[in-house]
């Protein structure tokens, strides 16, 4: 099992000094049977007046920052520390009568999955139904985790990854068309194919371990990343990361979990000053897997924006 540690970094620059309205950060991973939570800090320059948890509406951890003093850059540091227990793939032990798509959710499931059911986004001419649907015209029913895993990958191999700058996450027939787009630009096009299938799906964000970037610090910052996850009867909630073609939660730190990617947003606030004053942020996101005894540490710069 291993350990997981992450450094987040955020730091934003003014020409001058402003004055901050409160900031709200969403880092403090979800804990749950495939990660334990081992410990976590926070860092805030200027010293913040007051910092208070809550939760919202899907459970997750939100520290509310309120800051006094007057700065020209605000700084945002977090660590992470947790146990995660990976998953090569999926554990579908899905309910016998989920197994084959199409299926019907559990009535007493129903009322509670119908908002991450319902589509969020207008999908004019039905493109990317049409799309979905696609995946399972061999014959009247497919298996369930065939149907899923082929859409994962169909976005991994056939859609181009793209550094975005700008901020929110673009409209997922947006991604169909020019068929490329970020990670949560992925996630929630596969969201919405899913959804056009009747299918229940969230969107989560957090963070990935990527061995093959070990010792190679000379790349970057990186940030936050996303997938999302489908709920079948018997299994739950199954990760599908199509940035990276994964399914299941190997390498993947779970932090929020949401309805859509607007209400799961890492870092958000305001200050008070003219446009002209932004110099803008910088953002560094360090994945690392401590050493264990016989083996070497691994070290890894995430490096999938959202």
């Amino acid at each position: 099992m291993p350990t997981f540690s992450v450094n987040h970094v955020t730091v934003y620059r003014y020409r001058r000094p402003v004055r901050f309205g409160e900031h709200v950060l969403m880092f403090r991973p979800r804990d749950s049977y495939d990660q334990r939570l081992l410990d976590v800090s926070l860092r805030v320059s200027p010293q913040p007046k007051s910092v208070r948890w809550t939760h919202d509406v899907f459970g997750n951890c939100l520290a509310h920052v309120s800051i006094a003093e007057m700065a020209d850059e605000l700084r945002f540091e977090t660590n992470i520390s947790l146990e995660h227990t990976p998953q090569a793939g999926p554990d579908f032990r899905t309910d016998e009568k989920a197994l084959v798509y199409p299926f019907r959710y559990p009535p007493d499931e129903l009322p509670d999955l119908e908002s991450a059911i319902r589509r969020q986004f207008v999908d004019d001419g039905g493109e990317i139904e049409k799309w979905a649907r696609q995946f399972h015209s061999g014959g009247p029913v497919v298996e369930t985790g065939k149907l899923l895993m082929t859409l994962c990958y169909a976005i991994h191999e056939g859609f181009t990854y793209k550094r975005r700058t700008e901020h929110g996450t673009q409209a997922p027939i947006v991604t169909l068309r020019s068929k490329q787009g970020s990670c949560r630009d992925f996630a929630l096009l596969m969201m919405e194919a899913v959804r056009a299938l009747g299918l229940a799906a969230r969107f989560v964000t957090g963070y990935i371990y990527v061995a093959s970037r070990d010792g190679k610090p000379n790349l970057g910052g990186g940030s936050t990343h996303a997938w999302c996850q489908v709920y079948l009867p018997g299994a739950g909630w199954v990760e599908f990361d199509p940035t990276n073609g994964i399914v299941g939660n190997r390498d993947l730190i779970r932090v929020a979990v949401a309805r859509d990617p607007s209400q799961a947003v890492p870092l958000s606030g305001s200050y008070y000053g003219k446009a002209s004053d932004d110099l803008g942020m910088t953002v560094r996101v360090n994945v690392t897997s401590e050493k264990h005894p016989g083996e070497e540490a691994e070290k890894a710069w995430q490096p999938d924006p959202v």
